[in-house]
């Protein structure tokens, strides 16, 4: 079926055969090409393929370029391990300039792989035609609609409690934050101290008077307080 398709041009016969003044955009969120694809990417691709091909039997033109996230920690975990650097200052101490080279000559390391896993599903989509997070002109574009959304007054500062990692020195979202999280006991030491209240006649003054120990686990980095 594969071989019958890419002989009879099926994929682009689609394309054009739908006129261009009735197109339909569909946005694809990119996977990293630092791994192997696995079951989730089977299951969501197998979805992403159905809606543009469902938009292509009702008479729209589907363009649909595949895109690559070249963006994250995925990457930056990697390209740390093979260079051995232990964190920030060591990245900084050989240049974030050299740092970022190298993680762009190896982001795109799994993409034959990726390519023969889609084919092989039968999902049609333009490798040729497909885009990079690291492109420049994507970056500007990303730039450009959240410049439109804070013209329109939709962006607003809030809070939130992040996932944090002090090696990395950067917040990190749920998947970045499941990728090495495991359960594991610390020593501490934690100790307690009275409070001293002092009071004049004229103003309530309370002096507090307290301590901090600071202890460093033995196997970890992280500083507890």
């Amino acid at each position: 079926m594969l071989g019958l398709w890419d002989k009879d041009e099926s994929f682009k016969k689609s394309l054009d055969s739908r006129p261009e003044t009735e197109p339909y955009t569909f946005y694809d969120g990119p996977p990293f090409a630092t791994g192997l694809p696995h079951y989730g990417h089977l299951l969501a691709g197998t979805i992403k393929d159905i809606v543009p091909r469902y938009w292509t039997m009702k008479g729209k033109r589907v363009p649909r370029g595949f895109g690559w996230d070249c963006h994250g920690l995925p990457i930056e975990s990697l390209v740390q391990n093979e260079l051995g650097l232990a964190g920030v200052a060591e990245i900084q101490k050989l240049g974030v300039d050299k740092f970022n080279e190298t993680c762009r000559g190896k982001v795109l390391k799994y993409t034959n792989e990726w390519k023969k896993t889609v084919r092989r599903m039968g999902r049609w989509v333009d490798f040729d035609k497909g885009y990079k997070t690291m492109d420049k002109n994507f970056m500007e574009s990303v730039w450009w609609v959240f410049k439109q959304c804070f013209d329109k007054g939709l962006i607003y500062q809030g809070y939130r409690i992040q996932p944090y990692s002090p090696a990395l020195a950067t917040p990190l979202s749920n998947f970045e934050t499941n990728q090495g999280y495991k359960d594991r006991q610390d020593p501490s030491l934690t100790l307690i101290f009275p409070l001293v209240f002092r009071y004049t006649t004229s103003t309530r003054t309370i002096s507090t008077i307290s301590r901090c120990l600071t202890t460093k686990s033995p196997d970890s980095s992280r500083m507890t307080t």
